[in-house]
């Protein structure tokens, strides 16, 4: 019995709700022996390193080490300690489940011990007053002759080749294999020399001005072109700076336009597609599919944007910011994936990290609506989905990625994330059924 009233003491729990009823405060105390054993523990760690005249390092006294750096230089180790067992007693005396990570404060610090405050937000009450009967149809999709020609322009442009021009002058739109070296004021400067670089003619990919000079030049001729760096360039000692470059032609490279014959289609190696007909089908059956996805997309945001208008909810900021933060990161591995940093995307696009949340906030505060506007409806219509049905969808999907099941579930977030994507496209397809 007397143990009990000592763990009584030890912690200490009190909880408040803040004005949104889904945001709660609750605070937790630990003091009594849980404080004692983490202010023992505190001084172990910091007896290891402390360095008193007159003692071995490692071998100060509890007594010493107090009198000679304070009892409270010991409070923030020990407060660490006892953090992840002071949240877990908070979600078990509050019986509180969280929708978005706690947010912890320091309450109070002493001697006596310490007191946390855990700021917990909870799923917000959802009424969807109507999402059956909005006559929402889907977009119909077509393929013109126009188009066709179009992709198939594009197609012979990817296949072009570049074929060495025997006679005549550097021309727009032609390769030109070039040796140069930028001077200023004399002096050869740090970047400005390259050696056989293939240039095309065109694609402003020079300083303004250079390729345009090139232009009506011979192969094996040299000359010097004269330029101006722009006033934003990257190099500060050449921003704005006149500069000369000797430049000399190798070669001059122009497109040879691919005709549509049988080598042509080898190249290709579309099974099936042998002739300007076949290729016409394949390319109206690429468009068609690219604009059905297309189409399939937008009809199902239409759906969602219509159902959420008949949708009453308060929705927890910090349930915003959340998502704005997992937008942030797939943007930031877009960006690396395109070698691009986050600090290099904000010197280009003259911005700042409160500039791109700023940005994200809307499709952050659609898709958490969204997401507990279907949670909603999936209970409404008692929409379940078997463990069994989402290990089978989850064997498919590691087959379809060329990964072992186990591998695919960690990345996917585990089977029960595989469920709950299917009770969503379940959802989904509900809603599509019901508002034609």
């Amino acid at each position: 019995m007397a143990k009990k009233e000592t763990e009584k003491k030890e912690v200490k729990k009190e909880t408040k709700k803040e004005n949104n009823k889904n945001v709660h405060e609750v605070v937790i105390k630990i003091d009594g022996e849980a404080w004692s054993k983490a202010l023992d523990g505190a001084f172990k760690k910091k007896q290891k390193t402390a360095k008193v005249d007159g003692f071995r390092k490692g071998k100060v006294p509890r007594d010493i080490y107090e009198k000679h750096f304070g009892k409270e230089s010991l409070f923030i180790d020990a407060a660490d300690s006892v953090l992840q067992d002071a949240y877990t007693k908070a979600m078990e005396e509050s019986k509180l489940i969280p929708v978005v990570q706690p947010a912890v404060d320091l309450k109070s610090l002493s001697e006596d011990g310490v007191e946390f405050t855990f700021k917990i937000v909870t799923k917000p009450e959802v009424k969807v007053k109507k999402y059956k009967g909005l006559n929402i149809q889907p977009e119909k999709v077509e393929v013109t002759d126009e188009e066709i020609e179009h992709e198939l322009g594009h197609l012979l442009e990817k296949y072009t080749e570049l074929v060495t021009k025997e006679d005549g002058t550097v021309e727009e739109g032609n390769t030109a294999v070039i040796d140069f070296e930028g001077f200023k004021d004399g002096v050869a400067f740090d970047g400005g020399k390259g050696e056989n670089y293939s240039l095309e003619i065109g694609s402003h990919t020079f300083i303004p001005g250079f390729e345009e000079q090139v232009v009506g030049m011979k192969t094996g001729e040299e000359k010097e072109i004269e330029v101006t760096f722009p006033e934003d360039y990257g190099a500060k000692d050449l921003a704005g700076a006149k500069a000369i470059f000797k430049v000399k032609v190798h070669e001059i490279k122009e497109k040879q336009v691919r005709e549509l014959d049988d080598e042509f289609f080898e190249d290709l190696g579309i099974e099936g597609v042998n002739s300007e007909e076949s290729l016409k089908e394949e390319i109206k059956k690429s468009i068609s599919a690219q604009k059905e996805m297309d189409a399939e997309n937008k009809y199902i945001d239409a759906i969602l944007e219509g159902v959420s208008k008949n949708v009453e909810v308060d929705i927890p900021e910090e349930m915003v910011e959340e998502e704005v933060t997992r937008l942030m990161n797939r943007f930031e591995q877009q960006m690396r994936m395109q070698g691009i940093s986050l600090d290099l995307y904000y010197q280009f696009t003259q911005s700042s990290e409160a500039d791109l949340r700023n940005q994200l906030e809307k499709e952050a505060y659609s898709n958490v609506l969204y997401r507990l506007m279907l949670e909603e409806i999936m209970n409404l219509e008692k929409i379940e989905v078997s463990i069994e049905e989402a290990e089978k969808e989850a064997s498919e999907l590691a087959k379809k990625y060329q990964m072992e099941q186990e591998e695919f579930l960690q990345q996917f977030g585990g089977i029960d994330m595989v469920q709950y994507d299917l009770e969503m496209r379940k959802t989904i397809e509900l809603l599509k059924e019901a508002n034609k």
